[in-house]
Parts: structure tokens; sequence; C-alpha cells
């Protein structure tokens, strides 16, 4: 494993661990300051939302980026759309990228299967500021997981067999991650949004929303300025959604 990264953040590597996004929230507690890359081969608790397991296959990328931000509470899940960003432009050195797509709220698609996720969570704040932030990533290099909720892939599926190695894939993901990390700090969340708009799957189609309490059913419409889901209902009615899981008609088959 590499040692250095062209962002300059921290690197550490591990063989296993229980969760890249546990030990970002160890570090934190150690008193770690600086934005730090947290990656393993494996993981034996790896989570996605939801506390659903992440299955950790041997070749693919588990990473976290553990970042201080200083941004407003409500503003750390715009996180999840940057960083959804730069792993689209990872696969997008591999793949056509007309065959990646992002799904709201944090998915990454290829051929309409789920190849990456983000799971952010906060480590410490302070006066309604993010001080600590944990942004974990896992991708599906070389294997993906069968009879999963949504359909999954992974790019050597969908690429012949062929996939970019972990160590390779990170240094890519630092380079992509910390170009949008920049505009997203220094122009906001807007360029972000109409980045993520363009490469939105199932944007302006129906889809299904499970929430909490109830379903909905209606067409995607937009993203808030805010990041939120809007879903025009069947009677025209407009709703916002903050947290839900999406799904659309069955997706095709990967591409070879």
């Amino acid at each position: 494993m590499m040692s250095s990264l062209p962002s300059g953040y921290e690197l550490k590597t591990f063989d296993t661990i229980d969760s890249t996004n546990a030990k970002a929230r160890r570090l934190v507690e150690a008193g770690v300051t600086k934005p730090t890359w947290i990656v393993s081969a494996t993981q034996t608790e790896g989570r996605g939302r939801q506390n659903r397991r992440w299955i950790s296959h041997l070749g693919n990328l588990f990473c976290t980026l553990l970042l201080q931000p200083g941004c407003a509470v409500r503003e750390a899940g715009q996180l999840s759309f940057v960083t959804a960003l730069a792993v689209a432009d990872v696969l997008k050195q591999y793949l056509p990228e007309d065959r990646i797509t992002l799904k709201w709220p944090n998915d990454v698609l290829l051929d309409e299967h789920k190849v990456a996720g983000i799971l952010l969570e906060t480590c410490q704040t302070e006066a309604g500021r993010v001080d600590a932030l944990a942004i974990g990533i896992g991708i599906n290099l070389a294997h993906h997981p069968q009879n999963t909720d949504y359909p999954s892939t992974s790019i050597a599926a969908c690429n012949a067999g062929k996939a970019p190695q972990p160590e390779a894939a990170l240094e890519d993901l630092d380079r992509c991650f910390a170009v949008w990390y920049e505009t997203w700090r220094k122009m906001g969340f807007a360029p972000v949004r109409n980045a993520w708009l363009k490469n939105a799957a199932g944007l302006d189609k129906v889809m299904t929303a499970h929430l909490p309490q109830e379903t909905l059913s209606g067409r995607f419409e937009t993203l808030a300025p805010g990041g939120e889901l809007i879903l025009r209902l069947p009677d025209g009615e407009t709703r916002k959604i903050a947290a839900a899981d999406i799904f659309f008609e069955t997706p095709r088959s990967c591409k070879d």
C-alpha cells in the first residue's frame, strides 16, 4: 500500500479492521485533527446506511476520509454529493461516463446497479459546527454481493473482468475528491448540485420512496437547494424528502 497521496492528507492503512468509520471515530477521540484517509483491505463490521452490513470482499476499496469541514451541521450532508461526484470521476477513468449515474442520496450506479456507497457520520460538533466528519466509501472493484435489496455490481463484472487495484483507485479518489471539495469550499453547494443533477439516476422519472412512516410514489423532479429530493406526487403536490430508500424500475443487466 502507498505511503502518501496527491492531496497530502494523512494515510493510515490496515490489512483488516472492524470498520474504517469506527476507526475514524477512535482517531477523533485520540485527538487527531488533520484530514486522514483510513483504508483497510477487509472489514469485519463494515456498515452502510441504517446499519446495513457492507460486505467486504478482498480486492474492493474500503476507506474513510476523516475530515474537519468546519461547516454548519445542516450543510454536512452536502459532502455526500461532493463524494459521489468524486467516486463517479474515478469510475469514468475505467468505463464510459454514460454508464455511470448517481442515485440519491448517497449511491453511485454502474449500468443502473449499485457499485459504490457512501456513509457520512458526524464525529464531533461544537456550537452547531461540524469539527470532525467521517466519510465512509465502499467501491466494488473486483467483487459485488448477491441478493441485495438494490441490485449491485462491480467494475470487473461490467468491464470484462478487469478492475483497478484498490491502491490505484484510492489514489484516483483522493485526487478527485480534493477537486470537488475545493469547489464546495470556495463556491458552495450550487455547482456541486448542478453537476450531480447532470449525472442523476432517474431524474424526471417515476420512483418509489420508502420513508419511515410511509411509502410514496412520484416523479423525481429535482434537488432542493439543500440537497433534499423533490418528489412530485400523482395529485400534483410536491414533497421535499430528506431521507428515504428509493427504487426505480428493474435495472437492466450490466454491459461488458
